[in-house]
Formats: C-alpha cells, structure tokens, sequence
C-alpha cells in the first residue's frame, strides 16, 4: 500500500502528516509541527527574512528524514500566504530545493480555502447541511460556506494572526491606537465576505487552526459546564466544545489587556501562541459577531489532511471521496470555459474524439494515466483565447488556463493543460518556449505526444455543427490508420485537415498517419 506525505508551509508553521493507504483509506502513521514565523518579516518588509528562512528549512529538514524513515512514495510540499506575497519567494524555493530535493508549490487563497474543506469533509463524520468554516493562518483567513459537502463559496482575507501583529501590535501591551486600527482593518476586510457569503441556516460552525484551538480551551477553562466533546462510534474525536461568542470576546479583550507573560498563563495559550493571540482572537471575536453566530466548535483537521485526500483521491479510483473530486475538478473546467465565452457542449465533441484516441492508441502514445483527464480539460478550454482576442487566440488561451483558479488542480497541472491547448495552431512545442518554461524537462516528450492527439481530435472536427464523425483508430507496425464513416455532410474537409497532421504525426512517434473512409 502506498504511503503519501503532505507538508504545509505556513506563515506561522510549518507542519508535515504521512499517511498510508489502507483499504482506500488513509491511516496516520506520523505528524510533526514546527512553529517557524515565516510570514513575520514578509508582512513588515516584503521579504522572507534569512532567520525566517533558515528556522523552515530547518524544520523541513527534520520532516524530510521522517518522510524517508516511513518511506512515503509520493510527497506534495505546498506554502501559503507568506510565500505568496514575499519577493524572495523563489530565493527560499531553490535553497529548498538544493537542500532537500523538494519542490515548493505555492498555492492562492482560494486553493488553500478549497483543500482545508475537502481535508474536513474527506476525514469527519457528522457533518451535514450548511457549514461555516474558518481558517485563520498567519498570514490569511479563508472563510468557505459548504452545503451537502460541497463549496458555495470561499474567499481569502489577509487577515492573519502574523500578518496583524506585525503591523499593527508592535507594542507590549498592544496599544490603544494600534488595537483600533487593527480593528478596522478587519471589519472593513469582513465586508468584502458579507458581499459574497450569507450564512443563515447554519447548522455547524467549524474553526481549524492554532488559534481556533487556543480559543477552545481558553473557553472550556472559563465556561466548566461545556459539553463534552462529540465522538464518532469507533471513538475518534470530531470536533471540540462549543466556544461561544460572548466568551470569545470576553477573551479577545482580556488578552489585548495584558502583557505577554500575563498572555501565556491563560490556558491553551502556550509561549509562541501568546505573541499572536491578541489578533488572533479579535479575527475570530469579529467573525463571529458580524455572521450573528453563536460560536465555533474546532477541528484538528487542515490543510495537510486536504493535501492527503486529493493525493488519494487522484491516484486510488476507489476512494471514497473520487467521485467527489473528479466532479468538483470538472466543474471548475466548465465553469472556468463559460466564463470565458465557451459553451463546453460545442467543445464535448473534441474532448470525447480525444479521449477515444487516447484510449485506442494507448500503446502507441505510452502517456501516464493522468493526461486522459488533462486532454479533455485542454480539448473544453482550447478556445477561451478568443474572449481576449480572435488573433493570436491561443497564445491568449495558454495565458487564461495557467493563470486561472480552477479547484483540483495544482499551478503545475494547470501549465500542461495551458501547453496542450497553446499549440493547435502553426506553431510547435520548441525547448525554452513560454508555455513549457514551468513544466519538468521530463514532461516535455509528453507533452508533445499529447498535444498530437489533441490536434487530430481538432482535425477531426471542422466546423460540424451536430454531424459528428465516427472514427476508429487501428495500430500497425510501421503506420496508424484512422478510419472515418462519414456523417450527413461527408468527411473531405476532415480528412484534409488529418492529412496535414501527418508530417508532425510521424515527427513525434515515428508512424505514418493514414486517414480513409470506411
């Protein structure tokens, strides 16, 4: 059974979980967390400081021994808001990848929102209807509304623990002035979620982060007649005693009170969470009061276990939760092709002869797995150039693939579809070419195999409006044969069209390409 590792590079911490698949289930075989404060110097000056930088790496290093004792098969490193605003990000990126061999994917806001949902939802039991769940980081707050298990809405606020103390708490105790300002700070940035999330008819409001569970604890210790926390049946806890608004603010203005010793003494308020409790705890009064909710109950579950849950869910077609992502990825294609002027029923017809000729020339083509899924994504969102500009559309369309949010799937993954879809034009894939600048050396064969299928399916269909062509593709030795019936309006622009296929055809798999009439 593989095992799978998954480390979260935060703008306070740095955490790392490996679990083994068992029974298309994931099993935790380890944990670790490091509290690093990437994001303290980031949200002063810009820039990852070479303290910041060198504590991380630090941690990384003892994860990247533990990854290696428990022999984890596949690895996903993602950061976060720190990494996404610090100029030096790619600076600290390649000491990384110098140091250790990893590669750090940078997610948005809006992706970090998305995985700490599927995280939950892939691990808790119990959670049904609508649910408001929050994230306060270090450096950004995502707060996402899921109803049945699926995304409504998400957004991501730079309102984080780090962020704020930083700028707006330099003194011991937080100052008067600073307080204030931090304060409109955040109602103005909670306004920006008002406008897109409504959240009546709540049925649980679930919190996941370091604070969340400073919070909990602070006001389990106040309030000793909170209720036990709730369990699942094989005993494993779900979520933690409610922390109610009231108390919530009454620790939110107790803590801005004192200095930092007085601050640690609290209970669940440790050393390191002491230094950022104080916005930490006016996020979540805020939160709470402007949402008119009673309180938050917390969950240990985060980005990490998110990270684990796609990572199975990509490779293991068994796992509960394959369904789920496959359909949530797809629809972020389809949403992402309408947006930019594309109806994905005119387009189906591409993607189904592309999947079809990925499927019968399997042993000419040799691609992974995963391409039948990124051809059809590039096969829907081949012509979303020509909202920008007919001329010169699918440069525009490798720019609008790879720089859009679409749920599922990672910036790398992105860049290959933006590749497949960039050349259905004159042009061809040539080292150091843009669209290929961000993708490994070893995808680039690849990429180029698949782009070829991708432009047959293209030939394929020339301007038909609903007479579609049947095609069957049969595997010689020296030559591919691709027999086409012909529809209502015959098949000669088509076959055309095929021919002029050939040369690059027999360019990248060395095959003569033959296209006739059944």
């Amino acid at each position: 059974m593989p095992t799978l590792a998954a480390i979260d590079i935060g703008s306070n911490s740095c955490r790392l979980k490996i679990a083994k698949v068992v029974a298309h289930h994931l099993k935790t075989l380890h944990e670790d967390r490091e509290i690093t404060r990437l994001g303290a110097s980031v949200f002063e000056s810009g820039l990852i400081s070479p303290d910041a930088m060198a504590a991380t790496l630090r941690a990384l290093k003892r994860f990247h021994r533990a990854v290696q004792l428990h022999g984890a098969d596949r690895i996903r490193i993602v950061a976060t808001a720190a990494m996404r605003d610090a100029r030096n990000a790619a600076a600290f990126q390649a000491w990384v990848k110098a140091e250790t061999g990893w590669n750090i994917e940078i997610i948005s806001g809006l992706e970090e929102g998305r995985l700490i949902h599927h995280g939950l939802m892939a691990s808790e039991s119990g959670l049904h209807g609508r649910i408001l769940l929050f994230d306060l980081g270090g450096g950004s707050c995502e707060i996402t509304l899921s109803e049945h298990k699926r995304i409504r809405e998400t957004i991501s606020l730079p309102i984080g623990a780090v962020r704020l103390t930083e700028e707006f708490l330099a003194e011991d105790p937080p100052s008067a002035q600073g307080l204030a300002q931090m304060r409109r700070l955040i109602i103005r940035e909670l306004r920006r979620a008002h406008r897109r999330i409504q959240p009546h008819s709540i049925s649980q409001v679930i919190a996941t982060s370091g604070t969340a569970a400073a919070l909990v604890e602070a006001c389990t210790a106040l309030n000793k007649s909170a209720k036990r926390p709730a369990r699942s049946t094989n005993g494993r806890r779900l979520v933690s005693p409610l922390a109610p608004t009231p108390l919530v603010r009454k620790i939110a203005s107790k803590v801005a009170r004192l200095a930092l010793p007085e601050r640690e003494t609290i209970p669940g308020i440790g050393p390191r969470r002491a230094e950022i409790i104080v916005a930490g705890a006016q996020v979540f009064a805020e939160l709470l009061e402007s949402f008119d909710l009673p309180g938050f109950r917390y969950s240990p579950l985060g980005l990490r276990d998110g990270i684990l849950a796609q990572m199975l869910a990509e490779q293991d077609a068994r796992a509960e939760g394959h369904r789920e992502f496959e359909k949530e990825r797809w629809d972020g294609v389809l949403s992402t092709a309408r947006r930019y002027g594309v109806d994905p029923h005119l387009a189906d017809p591409i993607r189904a002869h592309a999947i079809q000729l990925f499927n019968e020339l399997k042993s000419l083509h040799r691609l992974p797995a995963e391409y039948e899924g990124w051809l059809a994504a590039a096969a829907i969102l081949r012509d979303t150039g020509k909202f920008i500009n007919h001329q010169g559309h699918h440069r525009h369309t490798q720019y609008i693939i790879s720089s859009s949010e679409m749920y599922g799937y990672t910036p790398e993954q992105r860049t290959i579809i933006s590749a497949l879809a960039r050349y259905l034009g004159k042009s061809r894939p040539q080292p150091g070419d843009r669209a290929l600048r961000n993708i490994p050396a070893q995808e680039h064969k690849h990429v180029h195999r698949a782009v070829v299928l991708l432009r047959l399916a293209v030939a394929l269909n020339q301007d038909r409006a609903s007479d579609v062509l049947r095609v069957s593709a049969r595997l010689h030795p020296r030559r591919v044969v691709l027999e086409i019936k012909p529809g209502r309006t015959g098949a000669e622009l088509e076959l055309w069209s095929l021919r002029k296929e050939a040369a690059y055809f027999r360019e990248v798999f060395d095959r003569e390409l033959f296209a006739t009439l059944a």
